[in-house]
């Protein structure tokens, strides 16, 4: 018999499950949220046809080993899946390696020359008449390298003990394959964005994962290949930095700003009021984990209707959902499963433009991170929109996908004493909607221990990030395990401070108000039911409560 992972506190860091945990190829965050927008029954219906009869094993609690969690980086989990910190080959060592040496001289953080740079860290050429137009021409040059020179470097990587990464100023940057003009956006970044704020919006993105990890994701989803890897994750600091606007706005701003809008603009006004509406309605939501231990994201494609909401509200709608994913992500665990209820699904539920927005981000911005899709209860009345969907999806998503008519199907994915009653499990749980609290977000105002503590973390990058050269530079004359350790070292350190941080530069959610995220990173999948506490002005902070 299954038992719920540490009963109803299944908190506390989720790092050494004993089940096998399946990669993932696309980012649950980025599909969560898919599921969250609407995504109505564009992308079920392809969904559904995909994994036709797919019969799974039933998990049970033996696969866990509960003495095992924790919640660091010093501690690895038996079971982390290949292609993970701690999991690597020497030949995936060497690719993350590589990556780390460009990213760095993307970041301005080491020049050509293997000096560090302080300033611009734009590849610079003699000034000529058009001072400007040689400024961006000399940003451009990384993407001069012809396929001659990318086959030397490849076979030379594969012989070479140092395998030194390459330089940025020979890269060949290929469009082919590239479904969402990715090179263009990179080329546009590089070209546009000074390296010191794009170093700036990755290490934002971090948060506590871990740094390798988040390399590491890129990696995976583009194959291994470096050059892609490095073109996927700069257009990703792009859409985060100047389209979505994620940690400056969408996380930043959350749902309290949303409800105390007081714009003059009909339209942001309208936006937010859809945003919450869509929260309130518990349109998509995050609750539980299945039988690997990943979490749960929940879609109710029934309570979409295209028109009723904003464009730019259903995507913020997205992407909130998908970064609140991402908070109750530990290791070993770093993929979550959508179930989209498609009870009472008509075709008043299609909207294609969600939908199409929903499989960019988790191809395109969020990769990695699917684990597992199921598509409940679904009608014939999917198999229509099949013949459209379908050219939108990438493989590595459909194969990730499995359909169940009835709870028990879903109960091989899923506990049945972990299903709600409303889709017909044991569970005696629903969605409420808690409304923020005013004051609730009060320390994000306090200024003095957030500088104090952005100082820290600051000092915490720049010591990872000179690990970072050091492994470089020295090659394979140090053993790789040594390496591997020092910067778990300073990962841990770095998501200690993050959940220090996190209350003074992101807004409580939901998921804060319900208990499910806690003080200091802690999780509950399950807390018991009760009102959310009123929120207590924040209080003047000593530095010694910062230790």
């Amino acid at each position: 018999m299954f038992m719920r992972p540490v009963t109803r506190a299944y908190i506390l860091h989720l790092s050494g499950w004993n089940s096998h945990h399946k990669g993932s190829g696309i980012n649950f965050w980025t599909v969560g949220v898919v599921a969250g927008v609407a995504i109505g029954g564009a992308l079920l219906a392809p969904l559904i046809q995909t994994s036709p009869g797919a019969k799974p094993t039933r998990s049970t609690s033996a696969q866990f080993d509960i003495t095992d969690l924790a919640d660091s980086y010093l501690v690895m989990a038996a079971n982390t899946p290949a292609g993970r910190p701690g999991t690597l080959t020497p030949d995936q060592e060497k690719k993350l390696r590589e990556l780390w040496g460009i990213v760095m001289r993307v970041f301005g953080v080491e020049t050509a020359s293997g000096a560090e740079e302080v300033t611009s860290p734009a590849v610079s050429e003699p000034a000529a008449a058009d001072g400007k137009k040689d400024k961006k021409k000399s940003r451009l040059n990384v993407f001069k390298r012809n396929k001659a020179d990318k086959a030397t470097d490849d076979k030379a990587s594969t012989t070479s003990d140092s395998s030194a990464p390459s330089d940025i100023g020979k890269l060949s940057i290929s469009a082919d394959d590239d479904k969402f003009g990715q090179t263009a956006e990179f080329k546009a970044a590089i070209a546009n964005i000074p390296p010191e704020h794009l170093r700036k919006t990755f290490w934002s993105m971090v948060k506590h994962d871990h740094p390798d990890a988040l390399l590491l994701r890129f990696l995976r989803a583009r194959k291994w290949d470096v050059e892609k890897a490095l073109v996927m994750m700069i257009s990703t600091m792009q859409w985060r930095l100047n389209e979505m606007h994620v940690d400056d706005d969408i996380i930043k701003n959350g749902e309290l700003e949303a409800l105390q809008n007081t714009s003059g603009d009909a339209k942001a006004k309208k936006n937010a009021e859809d945003f919450l509406t869509q929260l309130r309605m518990g349109k998509s939501y995050l609750h539980g984990v299945d039988v690997e231990g990943r979490p749960l994201c929940f879609v109710r494609a029934r309570l979409h209707k295209a028109g009723e909401q904003t464009e730019e509200s259903l995507e913020r709608f997205t992407v909130y959902t998908i970064e609140t994913a991402r908070m109750l992500l530990r290791p070993p665990i770093d993929t979550a499963t959508i179930v989209f209820d498609m009870t009472d699904f008509s075709m008043a539920n299609m909207d294609y433009t969600p939908v199409k927005f929903m499989i960019k981000c988790f191809e395109a911005n969020y990769p990695e991170s699917l684990g597992t899709v199921l598509v409940y209860r679904a009608p014939w009345v999917f198999n229509a929109v099949w013949s459209i969907v379908k050219g939108w999806l990438d493989p590595v998503v459909a194969s990730k996908v499995h359909f169940a008519k009835t709870v028990d199907e879903l109960s091989n994915y899923i506990p049945r004493s972990q299903i709600p009653t409303e889709q017909g499990g044991d569970e005696k749980w629903e969605y409420k909607y808690p409304e923020p609290v005013p004051g609730e977000n009060d320390k994000m105002k306090d200024e003095g221990p957030k500088m104090e503590l952005q100082t820290e973390r600051q000092q915490i990058v720049d010591n990872y990030e000179a690990t970072v050269l050091e492994w470089i530079h020295d090659g394979d004359s140090t053993p790789l395990e040594d390496k591997r350790k020092e910067r778990d070292a300073i990962a841990e350190q770095l998501r200690l401070n993050y959940w220090k941080l996190d209350p003074y530069v992101r807004a409580k959610t939901l998921y804060d108000r319900m208990a499910v995220i806690q003080e200091g990173g802690k999780l509950d999948f399950y807390p018991k039911a009760s009102e959310p506490a009123a929120a207590v002005p924040a209080k003047e902070t000593s530095a010694d409560d910062l230790d």
